[in-house]
C-alpha cells in the first residue's frame, strides 16, 4: 500500500494547494477529495490517545498489557470499575466513551493491552488462559470491593476468571459482574463469526489467518493474527454503511465542508486504528469460544484445573445485550445467567437494550443515557 499512499499524497500535495489554481475547479476538488478519502484509510495509525479529562495512572505492567487508573483527583471514595477491554483487534481505547461516562461516578480502571507485533519474542506466549490469569490477578490486585465490567469478546475469560475465584472463595471475589455483549455460549445464538468458525478447521485459521512479524517491528518472528485481517472482518459485515459513510466524506471534501467530513473521520481514525492479537490467543478463542464452547458445555479447564461458573455466589451478576448485535447476538450473553447457577435470582439481571447494536451498547448517546444509568444503578445495589 505505501506506494499507493504516496501517490494520494503526491495528489493532495498538487491539488490541495491553495496557490494552484487548479485546486479551485471541480476537476480538482474531486482529486483531492478522492486522494483524502483514500489516505484516510490506507494511512498507518498508532495508539489513539485518551484524551480524557483525567490523568492515566499505570498500576501494573506485563509484556502484553497494563493496568491502568484514571485519576480524576475525586475527593471521595468510589466504587473501583475493573473494565476489561477486549482484545479483538481494537485498541482499549475504542472504549473511551465508556470510561468517559463511567468516570462521573466510579474509580475507573482499564486492561490497556498491547500491539503484539511490539512484543518481543522473548517475551513467550500469550493466549486466552494468560488473559483469565491476567484478569484474575487485576482482580485481586483491586479487590475485594471491586465491580467488574467486561465488554464484548472478554466476557468469557471474565466469567472463567471470577469462577476460579470462588472455588476458592477467594476474600478478592468482585461485588458485581457486567458483562456486555459477549460471547459466552456464542451457540445460544449464532451470529457470522460463530459461521466462520463452524465452517473451517483451526488448522485452517492458523495457516491462513495467522502470520509472522515482519522484521521492522519490536515482536519480529511473532506469529499473530493481524489487526489489518479483523478490520477487513468487520467492514465486511456491513460493507455497504462504511462505503456510505466515505462516500459522504468525499461528498463533504468536494463541496469544502471540511467540519462535517472531520466529524465523521474522527469516528474512523478510531474504528480504523487496529493491532495485532497474538496467534495463540486468537486461534485458541476460536477453539475454546466459538467451536467447542468449553466454559459454555462445562468442560473448559484452566492449568488444570476445572473452571466451574456454578461456583459463583457471592458476585451479582448484570448481563447487557443490544437487540441489533450482529457480532454478539442477544442470548449468546444472557446464558451467563444459566450457567451461574449458584447465584441467587434476586442478584442476576439482564438487560436487553432497544434498538441497538454492538457498539451502541458501549459508546454513543444509548449507552449514556440508558444503559450506563443501569450499570450504576446494579453497582450501588450490591456495594456493600
Amino acid at each position: 500500500m505505501t506506494p499507493a499512499r504516496w501517490s494520494a499524497a503526491a495528489t493532495q500535495a498538487v491539488f490541495g494547494n491553495p496557490l494552484n489554481p487548479l485546486s479551485y475547479t471541480i476537476t480538482g476538488r474531486v482529486l483531492n477529495a478522492s486522494a483524502n478519502v483514500f489516505s484516510g484509510v490506507a494511512r498507518r495509525r498508532g495508539k489513539p490517545a485518551w484524551n480524557l479529562p483525567a490523568t492515566v495512572e499505570v498500576i501494573d505492567e506485563r509484556p502484553f498489557g497494563r493496568l491502568i487508573r484514571f485519576a480524576t483527583g475525586a475527593q471521595h471514595e468510589r466504587p473501583r470499575v475493573l473494565l476489561v477491554a477486549p482484545m479483538s483487534g481494537h485498541y482499549a481505547t475504542l472504549l473511551r466513551n465508556t470510561v468517559e461516562v463511567l468516570m462521573d461516578e466510579h474509580d475507573v480502571y482499564v486492561t490497556d493491552w498491547n500491539d503484539a507485533r511490539d512484543v518481543p519474542l522473548e517475551a513467550g506466549r500469550f493466549g486466552l488462559h494468560d488473559s483469565i490469569a491476567y484478569v484474575r490477578d487485576y482482580i485481586r490486585m483491586l479487590g475485594p470491593d471491586v465491580h467488574v465490567v467486561a465488554v464484548c469478546q472478554p466476557a468469557p475469560a471474565v466469567l472463567a476468571a471470577v469462577s476460579l475465584l470462588a472455588a476458592d472463595d477467594d476474600a478478592a471475589q468482585p461485588r458485581t459482574m457486567t458483562l456486555m455483549g459477549g460471547p459466552v455460549d456464542a451457540r445460544r445464538a449464532p451470529t457470522a463469526p460463530v459461521e466462520l468458525a463452524e465452517q473451517h478447521s483451526l488448522a485452517w485459521f492458523e495457516r491462513e489467518l495467522t502470520m509472522r512479524v515482519p522484521a521492522w517491528y519490536r515482536g519480529a518472528g511473532r506469529a499473530v493474527y493481524p489487526g489489518f485481517l479483523q478490520i477487513g472482518a468487520f467492514i465486511s459485515m456491513n460493507p455497504k454503511r462504511h462505503a456510505e459513510a466515505h462516500w459522504k466524506i468525499f461528498e463533504d471534501l468536494v463541496r469544502g465542508d471540511g467540519e462535517s467530513a472531520e466529524k465523521r473521520r474522527t469516528f474512523y481514525d478510531e474504528y480504523l486504528s487496529v493491532m495485532d492479537i497474538p496467534a495463540e490467543f486468537y486461534l485458541e478463542t476460536v477453539d475454546e469460544v466459538f467451536q467447542r464452547a468449553t466454559l459454555a458445555n462445562g468442560t473448559m479447564t484452566w492449568r488444570g484445573r476445572a473452571v466451574r461458573p456454578g461456583a459463583i455466589a457471592k458476585t451479582a451478576l448484570l448481563t447487557i445485550e443490544g437487540e441489533l448485535d450482529d457480532i454478539s447476538a442477544p442470548g449468546q450473553t444472557l446464558a451467563a445467567h444459566d450457567l451461574c447457577s449458584g447465584i441467587p435470582a434476586e442478584r442476576k439481571r439482564n438487560v436487553l437494550q432497544r434498538g441497538v447494536g454492538h457498539y451502541g451498547i458501549f459508546s454513543g448517546s444509548r449507552w449514556r443515557n440508558a444503559v450506563a444509568p443501569e450499570i450504576a444503578a446494579f453497582i450501588r445495589q450490591f456495594a456493600a
